[in-house]
């Protein structure tokens, strides 16, 4: 129980500016502070708003996470700071040794590709002199206020538009940095820390990459979730390029016009796949969980087109795309993966 109290002190005190004098003195002006803050974070996420630290709200503090405070779902940092020029400059002060310069180099460039595409910004990376945005990877305490807490917790943050470190993007530099779907994918770090260098909050949006928590999503081809798309663009106006990009929106699971890729069952469980994500509705929970599929499974595609439970081998079949038998179209098979189910 103490370290549970810790945690919650902890996460609130670092993401819902909960006063580190206020744990205590529970009562400011007769309201309870830790309970409206806790309830303040299970709205943002999507929990059941009980004011209380229950499991699925310690399980949620226990993400990893950008280091930046939640906003209570607001789209924009609040004074929405921005950059009054279009064309922003980034150098990379050092690497991360987990990964090539060149690794990084590319990562880096693709990641503000992402909001140039949505957004009239033209991002130039320079070798030398004073730029808008620096990037750089350091560990615990590192002279900005924020120190970082070692492997595991606080990824990355980044700074709203301004002078001096306004704007700068620091990643800890204990982490494992990759460019697959191990570990942490620098890629997708690093375009979400941008996001707030342009002068972009955290989403509520499970589906934004502007949402707080890590979750790997399949980078090849990986374009700007709508979501994020709306926000840059409220800051900055439309993208000049001549067809204004779209992207996905994160399906909502009581809309009755959803429908639904596949469905089928796993230990008393029915998971739901559409798209990229699926939930997961236990029996015996209120809450249906929702997840990107590459987060259980990072070597499975989208589009899941239909799946079954192998009660013998505790094992779920999933099905996309056909595949032909001896290269005769005579018969056709689905394309079958063959997965095994982890908690």
């Amino acid at each position: 129980k103490e370290k549970n109290t810790k945690i919650v002190q902890d996460y609130l005190e670092k993401f819902y500016q909960l006063p580190s004098n206020q744990y205590q003195s529970t009562r400011k002006n007769g309201t309870n502070v830790i309970v409206e803050k806790l309830k303040e974070m299970q709205r943002f996420f999507g929990l059941n708003v009980t004011g209380k630290p229950n499991e699925e709200t310690l399980d949620m503090m226990k993400k990893p996470r950008c280091g930046v405070p939640d906003s209570g779902g607001f789209m924009l940092t609040p004074g929405n700071p921005k950059w009054e020029h279009t064309n922003l400059t980034y150098r990379i002060r050092n690497y991360t040794p987990q990964l090539s310069e060149a690794e990084v180099e590319r990562a880096i460039k693709d990641a503000f590709e992402l909001w140039s595409v949505a957004s009239p910004l033209i991002f130039t990376r320079i070798s030398q002199g004073e730029a808008d945005i620096n990037i750089a990877f350091y560990q615990r305490d590192h002279g900005d206020n924020s120190p970082f807490d070692g492997p595991n917790g606080i990824l990355a943050h980044a700074f709203q538009p301004g002078q001096g470190i306004g704007g700068d993007a620091h990643f800890d530099a204990e982490e494992t940095w990759t460019d697959t779907s191990a570990n942490y994918n620098l890629f997708l770090v690093a375009a979400h820390e941008f996001g707030h260098s342009l002068g972009l909050a955290h989403s509520s949006d499970p589906g934004a990459l502007m949402y707080p928590n890590y979750a790997f999503r399949e980078t090849s081809n990986y374009s700007l979730p709508q979501d994020d798309i709306d926000g840059i663009q409220a800051i900055y106006g439309l993208s000049s390029n001549p067809i204004q990009p779209t992207g996905p929106s994160t399906p909502k699971p009581c809309d009755p016009s959803l429908t639904f890729d596949a469905i089928t069952t796993l230990r008393g469980e029915i998971l739901f796949f559409k798209d990229r994500y699926f939930w997961r509705r236990h029996p015996q929970l209120q809450r249906v969980e929702m997840n990107f599929i590459s987060l259980f499974w990072p070597s499975l595609p989208t589009g899941i087109q239909a799946a079954y439970e192998d009660f013998d081998r505790d094992l779920i079949f999933l099905f996309k795309d056909m595949i032909t038998k001896d290269n005769s179209w005579n018969q056709v098979i689905p394309k079958a993966y063959q997965v095994p189910f982890q908690e």
